[in-house]
């Protein structure tokens, strides 16, 4: 066994992520690799949407001009590795970016990119297969409408590109995780079935992939997080058995502490104890979360099944248009003036599209912030004074949505008094993205390394079927006595939000062990079902799931059809569910008068 520590820094968590991230881990002593990770489904869809129209694009361009440009000199000589999915739909034309600018610097970089996980040719076939929606049971889409087909693939191919002398290693879609795990089993030698490691190294992965989210970003308790406008990004440094030490760069903002790592951990995952990659199946119930140091935290315990003998692929296409925009009321009775008005436009809107021959609306929203709109039932506001009100629809035709946003200017003179708004351009219509999630057989997927010249074919055809009623499930906590007092969650828990297409994930951590089971007790699937049935598509039982996590005293809720379609395919004011847990968060726990006396 190695005594060797791999010191890895996330540097990117989506595309757009600040540029200061790179040059603040080059300052890390010892640092061995930097990762980035820049998709998420919708940027797919707007990579294929690019790489449509110039062959020379559809990759995140920042990472070759902001990223790496200006620090690829300071990266050979401290002779860091470099792992990215930068890539996105086009990876050969980012890699062909990227050494042209190592030529241009004179250096002598090897650049590797991994392939095969576009398949955008065989949209054909999969339709003609009978092919179906993983959650939803839904056809496969008309294939004209289709923006981009990939496939999510593992680590392996990264540690084999490494391994063949890559410097750089960049990749298509491959999932968060893995360029992570990959410089672990190229480090370590990990192989298929040292699953315990590889659930680790994924982990590792997980906690990195969303960069500062890990360090202070996004957390409950956002007030004790200094020095926000210099965020630190985070740095897993991982041993070989896949336990690792989360921290960040000295001097810089954030923190890192067992609650901003443990939200992170929850954050956009579904069965903690089947979270299915290429390379393995994480149980993530029995991962422990300790804290060893000022900013240092380290990580243990989650163990891992084989990885299953398909990929997850996602597919994105256009279907119908939205559009909205919003606007301010105050004064007395501001709600009730913007709601009017918002129910005006829709009245408007349709009385020209009888005129005109168009179909109705596909859907309507109207949002009221102010008056606690995004807690439905459990809303305390009566009476807002004041209000910002967003208006969205959904139509088959771009027509229909400019009719909409025309309405709601022109009516700008006949609406109730206090409407106001910060002066700027007309919205304008833009296209429904919607995704389809399927698996196929690995062995269809052909995968390949470009390394210079060469090519290297990748062994990928490993796996087998995950018995999901066979996993043993935790013991639930004994019954909590002596509960009398009411106390708000957030007096006892972290928490951390996210969504997957359709479905929200919310992540409940007890800031204490002994505050666990007055938790699990009330909080129970029909309360949080009750609790955001303005959300859910149908409140029926199984449409909110709860899993037990004892290793860190948490809870994962999943909730199903949740977000309106999800990402763009949505009209929601929160169509990721990012703010879900804060919704939770204010939801009353019984428990003992101490325990309410010690956190009031």
């Amino acid at each position: 066994m190695t005594d060797k520590v791999l010191r890895i820094g996330g540097a990117s968590g989506f595309w757009g992520d600040a540029a200061r991230a790179t040059p603040q881990l080059l300052a890390v002593e010892g640092l061995d690799y930097i990762v980035y990770d820049y998709l998420a489904e919708i940027t797919m869809s707007i990579m294929a949407r690019a790489r449509a129209k110039d062959e020379n694009k559809g990759y995140a361009s920042d990472f070759v001009s902001a990223a790496m440009k200006p620090n690829l000199t300071l990266i050979a000589e401290r002779g860091i590795k470099v792992v990215s999915n930068a890539g996105g739909v086009n990876p050969q034309a980012c890699v062909a970016a990227l050494r042209a600018v190592i030529a241009e610097q004179g250096l002598g970089l090897k650049v590797a990119y991994v392939m095969g996980d576009d398949l955008i040719d065989s949209k054909e076939s999969l339709e003609a297969s009978g092919i179906t929606e993983m959650f939803s049971g839904s056809a496969f889409p008309p294939v004209d409408k289709v923006l981009s087909i990939n496939a999510y693939l593992g680590a392996f191919p990264i540690a084999l590109a490494l391994t063949l002398g890559a410097d750089i290693v960049v990749t298509g879609r491959s999932v968060d995780s893995a360029v992570t795990l990959g410089a672990c089993i190229h480090a370590f030698g990990w192989g298929r079935d040292d699953l315990d490691q590889l659930a680790m190294g994924s982990l590792a992965g997980h906690i990195l992939e969303c960069g500062p989210q890990a360090t202070g970003g996004n957390f409950t308790d956002w007030d004790q997080v200094p020095g926000l406008a210099n965020m630190g990004y985070p740095i897993a440094e991982i041993s070989a058995d896949g336990s690792f030490v989360c921290s960040k760069p000295d001097n810089t903002g954030g923190l890192v502490s067992v609650g901003t790592v443990s939200e992170q951990m929850l954050y956009e995952i579904g069965d903690p104890q089947a979270y299915m990659l290429p390379d393995v199946v994480c149980d993530f119930s029995t991962a422990s979360i300790e804290e060893i140091g000022t900013n240092r935290v380290r990580v243990s315990g989650a163990t891992g099944r084989p990885a299953p003998d398909t990929y997850k692929v996602s597919a994105t296409y256009a279907d119908e248009f939205r559009g909205g925009t919003y606007m301010s009321f105050y004064g007395v009775d501001a709600d009730k003036k913007a709601r009017a008005l918002g129910e005006a436009v829709f009245e408007a809107a349709r009385n020209t599209f009888n005129a005109f021959g168009l179909p109705d609306f596909s859907e309507t929203s109207i949002e009221l912030m102010g008056t606690e709109s995004q807690y439905g039932d459990f809303s305390e506001v009566k009476n807002a004074r004041e209000v910002v009100m967003k208006i969205a629809v959904k139509h088959p035709e771009m027509t229909g949505i400019g009719i909409l946003l025309k309405e709601a200017v022109g009516l700008g003179l006949a609406t109730p008094p206090g409407l106001s708004g910060f002066a700027g351009s007309r919205p304008s219509p833009s296209p429904v993205v919607r995704l389809f999630s399927c698996t196929v057989p690995k062995a269809q997927v052909k995968v390949q390394i470009l390394l210079g010249d060469d090519t290297t074919d990748c062994d990928e055809v490993h796996g087998e079927v995950l018995d999901s009623a066979g996993i043993a499930r935790p013991i639930e906590p004994p019954a909590a006595a002596g509960a009398v007092v009411e106390v708000p969650l957030i007096a006892l828990a972290w928490g951390r939000s996210g969504d997957k297409g359709n479905k929200a994930n919310i992540g409940i951590i007890a800031r204490k062990q002994e505050y666990l089971p007055y938790i699990y007790h009330a909080l129970t699937e029909a309360v949080v079902s009750e609790r955001f049935s303005h959300f859910l598509e149908n409140t029926a039982k199984g449409n909110v799931e709860r899993f037990l996590l004892p290793g860190s005293n948490a809870l994962n809720f999943l909730l199903h059809d949740v977000l309106g379609g999800g990402g763009v395919a949505s009209i929601r004011n929160d169509p990721q569910g990012k703010g879900y847990a804060q919704l939770l968060l204010s939801c009353p726990i019984l428990v003992p008068l101490a325990i309410a006396e010690s956190v009031s």
